[in-house]
């Protein structure tokens, strides 16, 4: 069964991050979040709306150094409403990840028709439009009563990977049944505290505010390590701290971590200096090291001496923020990464697709986040429960706007009140992408 947008509505939410998170050297302390209804018709006549969420991640998706940050996110408020239209007029019946597939080269020219000084990046398109794909695979389960993930049988995979995938289905590469549990990453940022010490000013508002509360708090047992890719000591030193404190805070784990520079190392020399210091200095901290997270320059095209043959000996190194399509994750394969960040941020559509690719070449794979607060953490985890191979969804709304999952975590409580370092996904398997269906009572 096929499925017809009829209509499309946009609306918004603000949060303030209740501590600041540094993003490339940027201090972030607000979230403008994008809401996306999709109401949709079957064959037989019966509507069905869909929802999606996320946060226009413009510091990410859109970096400037002369853009401002109002300027940016101007510009993705524009790109949404400029989206919403294209999309309610697509008349077609059709499978949601076919509709993605048409509009997309839509939503890329109305982003090149908006005049900055800085062109709008690929990326940030896709952040911008994750929430339209994503209610629009929302409302085709519900449509079918089943979860979006049952209904992938139908989706012929060389239409959009090549022929690489001729005669699969994208049903093949994901799991109709949410495994039970995964893994949560917690991040710590370069201005996290570690210790006490490392607070001048407690907030005293009940949520944790140094590592070893947050262990405590949560049952960590995943890390997610922010370094900054400019100075080598710092980022040997940050790494070897949090090595420590977890494992003084709780001896007796099982300890997992990531590094993520955020595409700040000047080359992969600087990157295998910090896995030589660390496994000197702490070895079972770099036996405890899962993987590396976007080490160099996003741009792989302008940036091929950036090669990461050497570097994924030791660990997988992911491509994050370069993964815009396929074309991206073969080059990256080509100069020498071992795996791929899923994200819900870039679509829904683009993450099945991106996750069937990925196990055709035997990558790493993972699920990052976007400061992901509701509706969009439940999508994230929702992948991260779906796709083989994956154990861990990084889930980082909890620390810097827990205000923004309050209205959803009384119904969902195994998504959002974590006690034991996991997401209990089993609820994941409700219709559609399982988010509304937590918090009906609140859209």
């Amino acid at each position: 069964m096929m499925t017809r947008i009829e209509d499309v509505r946009i609306a918004y939410e603000e949060f303030r991050y209740r501590t600041p998170i540094k993003f490339g050297g940027i201090p972030l302390d607000r979230a403008t979040i994008l809401n996306v209804t999709v109401d949709v018709t079957t064959p037989s006549g019966k509507t069905v709306s869909g929802f999606g969420s996320m946060p226009l991640g413009n510091v990410w998706s859109f970096p400037s150094r002369t853009l401002p940050y109002a300027v940016t996110l101007g510009a993705m408020q524009t790109l949404a409403e400029r989206i919403a239209k294209i999309t309610a007029a697509h008349r077609e019946f059709a499978h949601p990840i076919e509709i993605n597939h048409a509009l997309e080269p839509e939503y890329l020219r109305a982003a090149a028709d908006i005049k900055l000084e800085e062109p709008i990046p690929k990326l940030c398109t896709l952040v911008t439009a994750s929430p339209f794909d994503a209610a629009l695979h929302d409302a085709y389960g519900k449509a079918l009563g089943v979860s979006c993930y049952r209904t992938y049988g139908d989706v012929e995979l060389s239409r959009y990977l090549g022929p690489d995938f001729r005669g699969e289905r994208l049903a093949s590469y994901c799991v109709a049944e949410p495994r039970p549990w995964v893994w949560l990453f917690h991040l710590v940022g370069g201005a996290d505290p570690l210790s006490d010490a490392d607070i001048k000013h407690r907030l005293n508002d009940g949520v944790p505010e140094t590592l070893p509360e947050w262990i405590r708090f949560n049952g960590l047992t995943h890390i997610k390590i922010k370094l900054q890719g400019e100075d080598l000591d710092r980022d040997i030193e940050r790494t070897v701290s949090v090595d420590r404190v977890a494992r003084e805070t709780s001896p007796g784990t099982d300890w997992r971590f990531s590094l993520d520079f955020n595409e700040r190392c000047p080359n992969v020399e600087y990157l295998l200096e910090v896995l030589r210091k660390v496994k000197e200095r702490t070895p079972r901290g770099f036996e405890s090291i899962l993987y590396v997270e976007q080490p160099t320059a996003r741009d792989l095209k302008s940036n091929r001496q950036n090669v990461m043959h050497a570097a994924s000996k030791l660990r997988p190194v992911v491509i994050d923020e370069s993964l815009t399509d396929l074309e991206s994750l073969l080059l990256a394969r080509e100069l020498g990464y071992t795996g791929v960040a899923l994200k819900a941020c870039k679509g829904q559509s683009q993450a099945m697709l991106m996750a069937a690719a990925a196990q055709k070449y035997r990558m790493f794979l993972c699920v990052q986040d976007l400061t992901c607060p509701g509706a969009s953490f439940i999508h994230s985890a929702g992948i991260a429960a779906h796709v083989p191979g994956i154990t861990c969804v990084e889930g980082n709304a909890r620390q810097y706007m827990p205000a923004a999952n309050e209205p959803w975590a009384e119904n969902a409580p195994g998504l959002f009140r974590i006690t034991d370092g996991k997401v209990h996904t089993t609820e994941l398997d409700r219709p559609g992408l399982g988010a509304t269906n937590a918090v009906s009572k609140t859209l």
